[in-house]
């Protein structure tokens, strides 16, 4: 029966068949042409609509070069490489979404365990105070969720920093963590939104840090309590203030200063590098250590690493922050010479060649990385824009020898998750150092520069890559977690509050249009919060009391 029943339907495709039934051939033919014509009305239509698509974009990139061109007749600097309107990756697109994902998973289990604490711990599915109660992973988490488009997200969180969110703390909190973490996403979210609330929330804190510059030099403590004042440093370096921690306020500050009128931020902070403009040392490279009483430093450690390395990426930002103008030309005088001290500081492995950056004590170089100092290819693609032909082209090709090397810290464990630093021994490349990984982001953030800026996309492949291993290794069931080991896996308990402002924002530029948050119009402190350019001059500042904010930045971040 099976094979009968087969055998019938062999007959409709006998030519035969149809030739004996003139009836059923027209019905068949009339079937043809119209399949035939649907199909061609709707590749016409799919081609008028690409042509459509691409008279569109080749519009913007006629009137992107009558820009650039008005742009050079009079004069507007811009060090930038510009970039050709393209049509978005559908790859990219989904890997976006993919991060997008990542983000909501552990925003959602921040809010359901951790809701206004500083920071969740996932495996206990509980809340941790580690800032003071400040709400850091809610603040941190700010311009996050407003780039991606999580708009009912970032309306609860901005409704808990407008009513609930309080700093008269009797709590000691660290200037530098406070200022990049709290001041730094309150301004953020301001330039994002133009919600004045955030600006009136950012000075209120920037208020009870102020009197920790309140020292014989200038340089700041780096600890004061939020309520009583009462600035200090802490037991464990002598009385001595740290390099990175009295270096990394100056974007928040002058931001701070040209958003309200008050020049008294920027007053605070920009003496400080006033400071160490006096003394600063021909190959630009600071000890971690410095007497706030003095502002002399003391013969310890020089690194790029954990307590030194702000310090330098500041000098460049703030350079670019006041759009490059002679006004900030000392930032950028003072972070070309702390390049050529890092140039002293660069070594390779043996046998891959691996290029790394040691740190010095002393005339004594000690060949061990952080993972904090993969921030640097990021820094120096970012800043060889600013230099000549020749140097601009060597600091952009040490960037991305670097980047090989920071990428392959993560390669080069069974989990494909980095650790927190590395030593290099002669014939060995590199071993881990200290064997924790807690969901850091420098060199996702030096990956971003680079593809931003060379259209490279092996710097996504690679940002991938890691994505994929964060998403193996630390997501959890109630978020992410980092590891105690990057060898064994074992987790830990802690999802940093950078894991949602930095790693997660990064992965998700990193496969989005360069128009959202244009390098051109934004600046990133050190937290990853992106912060408007204002153009500094030599008269004055020229402020902007309601920042024009690009809208399709936004609608980007529903993709």
């Amino acid at each position: 029966m099976a094979r009968t029943r087969s055998s019938s339907w062999w007959r409709y495709a006998n030519p035969a068949y149809y030739l004996k039934r003139p009836k059923k051939l027209a019905l068949l033919f009339f079937a043809f042409v119209i399949g035939t014509l649907l199909v061609w009305d709707r590749q016409s239509l799919l081609r008028e609509h690409e042509e459509v698509v691409e008279k569109l974009y080749s519009e913007v990139n006629r009137l992107q070069d009558e820009l650039e061109g008005v742009k050079s007749v009079k004069g507007i600097s811009n060090d930038f490489p510009t970039k050709k309107v393209v049509l978005d990756d559908p790859v990219e697109v989904e890997r976006r979404q993919k991060v997008k994902e990542a983000m909501l998973h552990a925003w959602t289990s921040y809010e359901k365990y951790a809701w206004g604490q500083d920071e969740l711990q996932p495996q206990s599915k509980s809340g941790v105070n580690s800032f003071g109660g400040l709400g850091a992973t809610l603040i941190d988490s700010l311009d996050t969720l407003y780039i991606m488009g999580l708009d009912e997200q970032f309306q609860r969180a901005r409704e808990w920093v407008a009513n609930t969110l309080d700093f008269n703390k009797d709590y000691d909190a660290s200037v530098f963590e406070t200022t990049i973490r709290v001041v730094g996403g309150l301004l953020s979210a301001y330039d994002l939104s133009n919600d004045k609330m955030f600006l009136e929330k950012a000075q209120d804190i920037a208020d009870r840090l102020l009197p920790a510059w309140d020292t014989s030099s200038g340089i700041p403590y780096n600890i004061i309590n939020l309520a009583h004042g009462r600035p200090h440093n802490p037991g464990w370096t002598g009385g001595d203030s740290i390099l990175a921690d009295s270096g990394t306020e100056q974007l928040e500050f002058i931001a701070l200063s040209q958003r309200t009128g008050n020049p008294k931020y920027q007053q605070k902070v920009e003496n400080v590098i006033s400071v160490f403009n006096k003394t600063f040392p021909d190959d630009g490279l600071l000890p971690i250590y410095i007497n706030p009483e003095s502002g002399a430093g003391s013969r310890t450690t020089i690194t790029f690493g954990a307590m030194g390395d702000s310090f330098y990426e500041y000098l460049l930002k703030v350079w670019i922050q006041g759009n490059k103008t002679t006004s900030v030309k000392l930032y950028r005088d003072m972070w070309e010479k702390s390049m050529n001290g890092l140039l002293t500081l660069v070594q390779k492995t043996t046998p891959s060649s691996f290029t790394y950056i040691c740190e010095r004590n002393g005339n004594s170089l000690h060949h061990k990385m952080d993972e904090l100092a993969c921030f640097a290819p990021g820094m120096l693609a970012l800043g060889s824009f600013g230099y000549g032909p020749g140097d601009s082209e060597k600091f952009m090709s040490l960037a991305q020898e670097l980047a090989w090397t920071c990428y392959n810290f993560y390669q080069s464990t069974p989990t494909k998750l980095a650790g927190e630093n590395y030593f290099f021994h002669s014939g060995q490349d590199m071993s881990v150092g200290t064997s924790w990984n807690i969901l850091r982001p420098e060199t996702v953030e030096s990956l971003f520069y680079l593809w931003r800026l060379t259209g490279n996309k092996t710097y996504q492949e690679w940002g991938w890559n890691i994505f994929q291993a964060f998403e193996k290794n630390s997501r959890v069931e109630s978020g992410y977690v980092g590891l105690k080991d990057v060898n064994s896996g074992v987790k830990d308990n802690m999802m940093q509050s950078f894991f949602l402002a930095e790693t997660l924002k990064y992965l998700y530029l990193l496969f989005s249009p360069p128009t959202v948050i244009p390098l051109d119009q934004w600046v990133f402190n050190t937290e990853a919060h992106p912060l408007r350019i204002v153009t500094r001059s030599d008269s004055g500042e020229k402020q902007h009391s309601r920042p024009l904010i690009r809208q399709r930045a936004r609608k980007e971040g529903r993709n």
